[in-house]
């Protein structure tokens, strides 16, 4: 489905040096996944709902809860940089 010159083309567009062999490569593998998506546009998917996966995930965070870290200026002493009260962080902004 897909031949040298084209694959050479692609390569060249994302700046890519492929070896000889490796055009060869990937004209048999871009070719071999172009048949494969015509094999799949020959299914009836009008009952299936659009969806981004295959299967149905959910994120599993935990709740927020409000802690106390301890000691105050013990965290401050274990800072790198500070100044009276707080963290001093690098300027990452101008102005």
């Amino acid at each position: 489905m897909i031949d040298l010159e084209q694959v050479r083309k692609v390569a060249l567009l994302a700046r890519l040096d492929l070896s000889p062999a490796e055009e060869d490569q990937f004209t048999d593998q871009i070719s071999g996944i172009l048949d494969y998506v015509e094999q799949l546009k020959e299914l009836n998917t009008d009952a299936v709902e659009p969806t981004t996966r295959a299967i149905e995930l959910t994120n599993i965070t935990r709740t927020d809860s409000l802690e106390s870290f301890g000691d105050r200026a013990t965290m401050l002493d274990g800072a790198p940089d500070r100044e009276d009260d707080f963290f001093k962080v690098p300027k990452i902004l101008e102005g």
